[in-house]
């Protein structure tokens, strides 16, 4: 049981609400304002010119490829199209924002009042609303080289953004990270985000506060922020809940800021007290015309959409008579899902899945190997997997040549002629073998028909050895079955 469901179990008069803002980095070729290349460097001050430094009397061009994105994912999370929206100015003062604001959409933002399905843990769907979804330009980045030096990295600034907010429908941990995991599918789906939290291209920010149920006030809100995995959102989630239902039975008072994830004591930390809307001097962005967006751009853009997780999701349960979980896994990972599809075009086998979860999943997590480049493709996968199911070969030899073409690559029929992996499949030669164990055991014979049955195991090992690992184990089951009885 979760640590989450305890507090909750313990102080049942409470229920939590939690809303998240994401921050979607837009894989665009060039930034949202100006022409610098919008491809990450290790070099610092690369990608940089007057536009994204914050040179005074500079004026910022948009990039119509941004809005595109912004509209695919408004289409795609069911929300509306603003038809006519402009950009705002976000005062604030920090180092790694050269012009002392940020570009953003404050009160027309592009997409508004759309919503996310996720499936819930038993089974049933609930629909997510999005409050909004805005434009924006990316800050730099600060290193801290030592603790009296810093240093500013503007390769980042003007790298451009969607940030994606929810109204706060999520009452658990399971839910955020779901909702999470079922917005970064979408986005990596739209080819739009690579979805890579540890390089902060998808960044959520968490709000929690707790309330007594049928309380119509939220309580104070808490912001869990830089958390670059689903696991440690999850967890902190859980601590927060419990750190704040304890605060308010102890009749402490919560305090609105921003707190951070300590992943080695397990325990959020405050950052800063979190900044109220009035601190940013939200005006309209003068150097922007205003942004018309007509019916023909919306369609044209809605036309282009590819098939999405939810979309795939039900395609692989019904066509591909796949469950839930096995979809619900393949629809997370694009890559592992086209995998699949391109498996299984070459192989209708109801065993591929169990390979692909399994063996495919299981080596290329270990010997982290990108499935792009992984010698065992789909095609030679379906091979290997018919070549079980007609009996040609065995799970043991299976395993064997998957390893071979793993490490060295090759074909799996031509492996399995050449290592002589072929399976026995005559009943007549195999019942030789088995008679033949029968008679050299007769102490074991009859134990086992005086019950212990357990040695059974004991005789199939035999047979197995006595083919080398290539007797048919059904068969040999059988015939064992039928002269032991």
């Amino acid at each position: 049981m979760s640590e989450q469901k305890s507090i909750l179990e313990q102080y049942p008069d409470y229920e939590v609400v939690i809303g998240i803002e994401v921050h979607v980095q837009l894989t665009t070729k060039s930034k949202i304002f100006c022409l610098c290349s919008n491809e990450p460097s290790k070099e610092p001050n690369i990608n940089i010119c007057q536009i994204c430094s914050g040179y005074p009397g500079v004026l910022p061009v948009l990039n119509k490829q941004v809005v595109d994105y912004a509209i695919m994912a408004g289409l795609a999370t069911n929300c509306k199209i603003t038809q006519l929206s402009y950009f705002d100015r976000k005062h604030y003062f920090y180092p790694d924002l050269p012009k002392g604001y940020q570009i953003t959409q404050n009160e027309k933002p592009i997409c508004t009042e759309g919503f996310v399905t996720i499936r819930l843990e038993d089974g049933s769907k609930k629909n997510i609303r999005l409050n909004r979804i805005h434009m924006e330009e990316d800050a730099g980045k600060n290193i801290h080289a030592t603790e009296h030096e810093s240093f500013v990295d503007l390769n980042r600034a003007g790298t451009p953004l969607l940030e994606i907010v929810s109204y706060p429908d999520i009452s658990s941990s399971y839910e955020a990270r779901t909702y999470l995991k079922t917005l970064r599918a979408i986005v990596q789906y739209l080819h739009i985000c690579s979805g890579n939290m540890e390089e902060g291209a998808f960044r959520a920010d968490t709000n929690i506060s707790v309330r007594k149920k049928g309380a119509s006030k939220l309580g104070t809100k808490v912001e869990l922020k830089n958390i670059n995995s689903f696991k440690f959102i999850g967890d902190a989630i859980e601590y927060e809940i419990e750190r704040q239902i304890t605060a308010l039975e102890n009749g402490e008072k919560i305090l609105q800021e921003t707190r951070l994830w300590d992943t080695k004591n397990r325990v959020t930390i405050t950052m800063r007290s979190k900044e109220e809307l009035a601190d940013y001097r939200y005006f309209e962005e003068p150097d922007l015309p205003l942004l018309e967006i007509n019916d023909e751009w919306i369609k044209r853009t809605q036309e282009m959409l590819p098939e999405l997780p939810g979309q795939k999701f039900e395609r692989f349960v019904t066509q591909k008579g796949l469950s839930t979980y096995e979809a619900g896994i393949l629809v997370e990972d694009l890559e592992l899902a086209n995998y699949f599809e391109q498996a299984s075009k070459n192989s209708s086998s109801k065993n591929l899945i169990n390979w692909i979860l399994r063996d495919i999943m299981g080596y290329v997590k270990e010997h982290k190997i990108p499935l792009a480049s992984f010698k065992v493709t789909p095609e030679k996968l379906a091979q290997l997997v018919d070549l079980v199911d007609s009996s040609v070969i065995n799970n043991q030899g299976a395993k064997q040549i998957f390893e071979i073409i793993a490490q060295k690559d090759g074909n799996p029929a031509e492996l399995v002629k050449k290592l002589g992996l072929e399976q026995i499949g005559s009943a007549d030669e195999l019942e030789k073998i088995v008679l033949e164990i029968i008679e050299k055991n007769p102490d074991s014979v009859a134990q086992y028909k005086a019950g212990k049955e357990k040695l059974f195991g004991f005789f199939v090992g035999q047979a197995m050895q006595k083919t080398k690992g290539k007797g048919n184990p059904q068969i040999l089951q059988e015939l064992l079955k039928k002269h032991l009885g």
